[in-house]
């Protein structure tokens, strides 16, 4: 099992920030960020959304720092830890600009880039951007096919239904041999993406980890699975934030509950009241579960 971090102070979603997380900022960040690297924690992540229209701003919250910027600052003030996209829209970029920015990322950061993806559901977001949501299913598809076809290549080439491109350079270009690629979703049509399109990991969210078994027993079972020839990852966020320094056996129970359902990596928050108090739940956290894989 990993376990990464939900980065805190990033972004505020009503449902889970911590009340001290809305007066907080870099050096905060700076603090959480380098006590998870030396704890032995897998990742941090960052989210994507441009602005958040007020329609939607009770179900997702209005602060989302740039995630591009966020893992850059991230990298240049850590040293072990994995910078994980949670999750980029696919339907907000072209192919070609997430190869470049975030292939730089993978280059300053020496190697340490997850790309998390994801086909989006703020429809309001999408109409503000003029972005196509009818159809974001497909240019998900084709876009991380791109993506893929493009990762790590200094002149790369691609032509698919609908992003065509050729005799270009992208430099400098990502240094993993193999970036991690995680597909986001709550569906089983997401989690059919992941495994068809060779994801390495299916990341979903606000599923309970029993219905969350139910999809991978059922997908198991189909020729997709068959054919992919090789393991895939699970991804889950149990919720409600975790309590390590107050209820470490409600913790132990939650890991032992998300393994027993396919979770192979635990994407994680914490109940604090202040910043102090957030470092001391890394490290009770640590104690109990051991050191990430």
């Amino acid at each position: 099992m990993r376990y990464g971090i939900i980065t805190p102070v990033i972004l505020a979603n009503p449902r889970v920030v911590n009340e001290w997380e809305l007066g907080a900022g870099v050096d905060e960040l700076t603090s959480i960020a380098t006590a998870a690297d030396r704890l032995g924690y897998h990742f941090l992540t960052a989210s994507n959304h441009v602005a958040i229209p007020h329609s939607a701003a009770s179900r997702r919250g209005r602060r989302y720092w740039d995630p591009a910027v966020t893992l850059g600052f991230l990298a240049a003030i850590t040293s072990r830890i994995r910078l994980a996209t949670y999750m980029l829209v696919l339907g907000y970029h072209h192919p070609l600009e997430i190869v470049k920015r975030y292939g730089t990322l993978d280059v300053v950061s020496r190697g340490r880039l997850i790309l998390g993806v994801g086909v989006g559901s703020l429809e309001e977001e999408f109409r503000m951007l003029g972005r196509d949501f009818e159809h974001r299913g497909d240019l998900a598809r084709d876009a991380l096919r791109a993506i893929q076809a493009s990762l790590g290549k200094r002149e790369p080439e691609y032509h698919g239904a609908h992003f065509d491109f050729g005799n270009v350079t992208i430099d400098p270009t990502c240094v993993q041999r193999r970036v991690p690629i995680w597909m986001g979703g709550r569906t089983a049509r997401s989690l059919r993406r992941a495994i068809e399109l060779d994801a390495d990991a299916w990341a979903p969210f606000a599923l309970e980890p029993e219905a969350v078994r139910e999809l991978l027993t059922r997908a198991r079972a189909g020729e997709a699975w068959s054919r992919r020839g090789r393991a895939l990852d699970v991804g889950l966020s149990p919720e409600p934030p975790l309590d390590p320094s107050g209820d470490p056996a409600g913790v132990r129970g939650q890991i032992e509950r998300h393994a027993a359902c396919g979770a192979t990596i635990l994407n994680l928050r914490f109940k604090s009241r202040s910043l102090e108090h957030h470092l001391e739940q890394l490290e009770a956290f640590v104690q109990i579960a051991g050191p990430s894989d």
